[in-house]
Order: structure tokens, then sequence, then C-alpha cells
């Protein structure tokens, strides 16, 4: 894939704001902040804002539309990613120093072992504005819990009350979750959320998302990526 480079603080042809398309979306973009498994905002995250193609985003308008009437809503993760923030992970990845942050992401592996396990990828579908990580917001539950940077939370594949608050519905692990309990059809989850996990695959592919085995979380567009962009994230005027 080659990398094109958008130097200006817009967004190049094609590409929109998620909140230019549907605003009800939820948004925690992780990577433009600390609660990620690097523990710090990545290169290129100039803001939290959802950033995807536009054929994309018009298709997760219809998931939501699809939700609304079940009292859920999307919340997006991650979208667009530029290829310096991925540059960023591979680097995090080999630096051979394991740390607290990191350890609470991926509780069973030496992170050294990410790439050889298929959870780390010099070269990311997100790139292209076509992939996306996200998950299922119960609107009528309690969503208030908020990550406190300073709390010692238990890893990723610990019970929901555990963990870090993600403000959603429990699907058995934490986002970015490098475990084998992470996997979709992981038999290792209760009934209740593996229920919670089809049902967010059913309703992505229902509009052509599909999702990757070894993340529930994560959905690409099959047709709509392409090259790997490496424009900073701008704030959205």
């Amino acid at each position: 894939m080659s990398i094109s480079v958008a130097r200006a603080q817009t967004l190049p042809g094609g590409f929109v704001f998620l909140r230019d398309v549907d605003p009800t979306i939820i948004q925690d973009i992780r990577y433009a902040g600390s609660n990620n498994f690097v523990g710090r905002p990545l290169r290129g995250y100039g803001a939290g804002e959802c950033v995807v193609k536009r054929e994309v985003g018009l298709k997760l308008k219809a998931v939501q539309q699809e939700l609304a009437g079940q009292k859920l809503s999307l919340k997006m993760f991650d979208c667009y990613r530029p290829a310096r923030a991925v540059a960023e992970m591979v680097a995090w990845s080999r630096d051979g120093r394991e740390t607290v942050a990191g350890k609470r992401y991926n509780p069973a592996f030496r992170k050294g072992d990410l790439f050889r396990l298929g959870y780390i990828a010099a070269r990311s579908g997100h790139s292209s504005g076509a992939a996306l990580d996200l998950t299922l917001v119960d609107l009528a539950a309690d969503n208030a819990g908020r990550f406190d940077p300073a709390r010692d939370y238990a890893d990723c594949t610990a019970p929901v009350e555990m963990r870090a608050p993600e403000g959603s519905i429990d699907m058995g692990t934490g986002y970015d979750c490098a475990d084998v309990k992470a996997h979709t059809a992981a038999p290792s989850v209760n009934p209740t959320q593996r229920r919670w996990r089809k049902r967010l695959v059913a309703a992505m592919a229902r509009q052509g998302f599909v999702n990757y085995s070894k993340e529930w979380w994560h959905f690409s567009l099959p047709g709509a990526g392409g090259q790997a962009y490496d424009f900073p994230i701008p704030p959205r005027l």
C-alpha cells in the first residue's frame, strides 16, 4: 500500500468527520488520549474525532438508525488511523519494555509476540479510512463510569466490574484486548456476552461490514479501502 501525505489541516477528498454524517454515534477515540495500550496519545491524533471514508460513514449511519429503535448506539473507539500512528505502535511493540498499561491490554503475551499473533500489523486497514473499532452502548443503562488514570485496574480479561470502565455493553473483554478471550467466537465468554457479540456482528454485517475474527470490535468494509494515508486528524471546526 502506498502512503499519501496530506499536509494541510483539512480532510482529503472522500474523507468526512463522522459527526457530520451522524452526530448521534458516540465517540471515544482512544488513541487521542492516554487510555490505550501505549499509554499516551499517538502521533497524528490531533483531535479525538472519528474520520472515515464517506461511504463508510453513510453505512454506519444506517446501522445507527437500526439500533436506535432498540435503544442502542454505536460507540467508536478508532476510525481512520494515520500511518505515523501505526509506525508508533510498531516501534512500541519492539522496544522491549513491558509497562503496566501494556500488560493491562495483553496479560498473557509478551508485547514482542503481538505481531506474530496477529494483534498488531505493520500496515493497518485503518489508515485507508475503511476499518473501524467499535462497540455497542445500551442507552437505557448507567454509562457514567469514566477511566481514572490513577487507578490500578485489572487486566482486560477480568470481570467488567474490575477492569477499566468503557461506558458500553460488556462484551467479555475490554477494547484492544490482545487475548484469545477477545476472539469474536471465543468459547470462554458467557452466553450473554456471546449474544451481544453476535448482535453487533449481525448489525454491522447487514450493511456489508466484515468482522476480524481475533477482535470482536474490529470491522472493515470490503472495497472501500485502498491506499494508506498519513494526514493528521484535525479538530472539527
